[in-house]
């Protein structure tokens, strides 16, 4: 139509085009050498292709700016899932230090998985600089296809598979899974009940530390000791009550959280079971409560402090258009009262 003319290029869309974040265009056009020079060429070619122009003023206000990173819970969705879980409120206490002394801001949204493409829609709507997602939940495809043009994520959990194109930080949930099952053996105990639901990859990792441990130990693994928990506040207990009216016999539980662990010791002290002396019980997580619980639990540490601050550092890393690594945490495992062990000072964190 004459007189119309195509809309001005953004600085969104040129960054949507080369797959990284807003910061980076800005950064590459303005030289800095915290993009790196393949990332840099690409984005003033792109610029220079689509007439881009540069508004400098604009460009340097958005430098002096601080970065929105987004945190967002792939599980949200799940009517079970409640975002005031322990663990989750402790991780996020340490991702918000540590972009707090990166000098950027925290966007935490609670939102509702409307269809299977929340996550890009999010993204899409909210232009967020950066994004941290807490687990991967069931979506690892789903994610892994935003990864191939959405460069800025960074991820709580376990990596799935050579193919994977985000990076993770997690703890080392195979050995954790190995040293809670391995715990409760040394105790003597040989009827160990596995809590869990395996479609999760960062729990189907702790089933394959738990399957190790009995192997190396020459027990049998037995299916009816094992209750694919869903992630909930009431599954511990339901999963405890069926094994005891089904009448398994069962002399240990390894539960995958310490919420599941908490609410499996309700269920066996309501039967008038006893924790430690009939039933052993393990959690993970040791979230701040497990030191002061009744009794106090005994669970794989996981370093939320630490973790925190190394999705915040792959994120700004991939934000300056750096590659990001996956890393492994060290899983440490605090002996209490509940599973018989000796017993460490409770300390606050």
């Amino acid at each position: 139509m004459k007189g119309s003319r195509k809309p001005a290029l953004k600085m969104s869309d040129l960054a949507k085009m080369a797959g990284v974040s807003k910061s980076t265009v800005s950064r590459a056009l303005a030289g800095s050498e915290l993009v790196n020079k393949e990332t840099r060429e690409l984005i003033k070619q792109l610029a220079a292709e689509h007439n881009y122009r540069i508004n400098t003023r604009a460009r340097d206000l958005f430098l002096q700016n601080t970065l929105t990173i987004a945190v967002l819970l792939p599980a949200a969705g799940r009517s079970d899932w409640q975002i005031s879980d322990p663990f989750f409120l402790e991780l996020l206490g340490g991702i918000a230090e540590a972009i707090n002394e990166e000098g950027h801001q925290l966007l935490l949204a609670k939102t509702h998985a409307q269809s299977g493409n929340w996550i890009a829609d999010f993204i899409d709507s909210n232009s967020p600089d950066g994004v941290i997602l807490i687990g991967q939940g069931a979506q690892h495809d789903k994610i892994n296809e935003i990864a191939k043009s959405y460069k800025t994520l960074s991820v709580w959990g376990a990596k799935v598979d050579e193919q994977q194109l985000y990076p993770t930080v997690g703890s080392d949930n195979e050995l954790g899974g190995y040293k809670a099952t391995r715990h409760l053996i040394e105790q003597g105990r040989e009827r160990i009940a596995f809590l869990g639901y395996t479609s999760v990859p960062e729990i189907n990792l702790r089933y394959a530390g738990y399957r190790r441990a009995l192997e190396e130990a020459g027990i049998k693994v037995d299916g009816a000791l094992e209750r694919p928990a869903r992630h909930s506040r009431s599954a511990g207990y339901v999963s405890t009550q069926q094994l005891i009216e089904e009448g398994v016999s069962f002399d240990a539980i390894f539960a995958v959280s310490d919420l599941y662990a908490m609410a499996a010791i309700t269920a066996l002290q309501e039967a008038g079971i006893n924790v430690p002396e009939d039933v052993a019980v393990v959690g993970y997580d040791d979230i701040a409560i497990s030191a002061f619980y009744n009794p106090p639990l005994t669970s794989v540490r996981q370093d939320r402090v630490e973790g925190g601050r190394l999705l915040v550092e792959n994120l700004l890393a991939a934000v300056e258009g750096r590659e990001p690594e996956s890393r492994i945490l060290e899983t440490e495992l605090i002996v209490r009262k509940s599973s018989g062990g000796e017993m460490s000072k409770p300390h606050l964190r």
